[in-house]
């Protein structure tokens, strides 16, 4: 393994800034593919974001988790994968952005989308108690670390189950709209990929998967060595820096899927990918040496965990209230995210 500690941080920022470009590219890329298996297969949006795409956009964090771990740098691991589920919400916000005349929350209908916001709150709280309580190992692994592997899992099949739902009927001052934004724009998304067969679109979304899967890889090697460098520390560095590099994926994929009117997609890529973050803690502490790996954190990792339930609250709560009132090109509530967001970052900072 090469020690990227030993060139300059100029390199370091370099073959970072390059690993964070591949990453952005194939993620547009997978949106493509993924809409036209979904239209293929006839699996919903929300299941196809869920799990094809919260997967395929989590390979950075799951090569950053692997590779700090086994490194011996668990709490960059971590922090990473907090870090990564505070910003995926925030980015929500830049996919308000992009619609402009509407509120994000106010024209989704799936109430999928509202149980993976409450699955992801009830994960995030049981592994910020798993840190406050602390940790015993069990069969190579901490017995908290297990309980997020278990409660992963049996979200995904929670969710799995939902397929099928009849979704709310849009209205707007009480009069029911005939016709949804998501559905009106869907039908030209998959433009282009008539023609190619499923298991041609496999194969793309597969290639590309590994194209994500290598640039994590440099994400984490040089992340980790930008934070030595620097002397900004790896808790902050993996909860800003590589956290946001790492999340280019799901930036790139929910902003193409809301330019083609993809929302459901867009939300369910997101809360599924944190959905898989809290499910990493399991990978990060079968991965690490010594001690249960909750047991190594500290404030700061408390306070990340945290944070993501807060913003995810709030995204949820402006789910629930559908009220579309947009303030500067934004959604009330994706505004009141961001802010939340970047105000936590300023704590995270003191805290490092």
């Amino acid at each position: 393994m090469p020690d990227f500690t030993s060139v300059s941080l100029w390199f370091n920022i370099a073959i970072f800034a390059a690993a964070a470009i591949s990453v952005w590219f194939a993620g547009v890329r997978i949106t493509g593919h993924a809409e036209a298996i979904s239209r293929k297969t006839g699996i919903g949006h929300a299941i196809i974001g869920m799990i094809l795409l919260a997967g395929v956009t989590s390979l950075p964090e799951i090569g950053v988790t692997l590779t700090a771990s086994l490194s011996g740098n668990s709490n960059l691991a971590v922090n990473n994968l907090f870090g990564s589920i505070a910003m995926q919400v925030a980015i929500l916000a830049l996919v308000d952005f992009t619609i402009g005349h509407r509120a994000l929350t106010a024209i989704v209908p799936e109430p999928r989308v509202m149980l993976q916001g409450v699955l992801n709150i009830l994960l995030l709280a049981f592994v910020a108690a798993g840190m406050v309580v602390g940790d015993i190992s069990v069969f190579g692994a901490g017995l908290w670390a297990w309980g997020c592997l278990g409660l992963y899992v049996a979200s995904i099949w929670l969710l799995s189950r939902e397929q099928g739902r009849r979704p709310w009927l849009a209205a707007r001052e009480g009069k029911v709209e005939q016709q949804l934004l998501e559905e009106g724009q869907a039908e030209q998304s998959t433009k282009g990929w008539e023609e190619i067969s499923l298991s041609g679109l496999i194969s793309r979304t597969t290639a590309l998967a590994l194209v994500i899967l290598a640039a994590g890889y440099l994400l984490s090697q040089t992340g980790d060595a930008i934070a030595q460098q620097t002397g900004l520390g790896s808790n902050f560095v993996g909860f800003v820096l590589v956290a946001i590099s790492t999340s280019l994926p799901e930036l790139s994929t929910a902003l193409t899927a809301a330019r083609r009117g993809l929302f459901t997609l867009a939300i369910s890529d997101i809360l599924g990918t944190n959905l898989i973050n809290v499910g990493l803690v399991f990978v990060v502490d079968a991965a690490s040496s010594g001690r249960p790996v909750l047991n190594t954190t500290g404030d700061f990792s408390i306070f990340g965990a945290l944070l993501g339930i807060i913003v995810t609250a709030l995204f949820l709560g402006g789910l629930a209230e559908r009220r579309d009132t947009t303030i500067a090109r934004i959604g009330l509530d994706s505004a009141i995210v961001a802010i939340v967001y970047l105000g936590g970052l300023v704590l995270l900072y003191q805290l490092r």
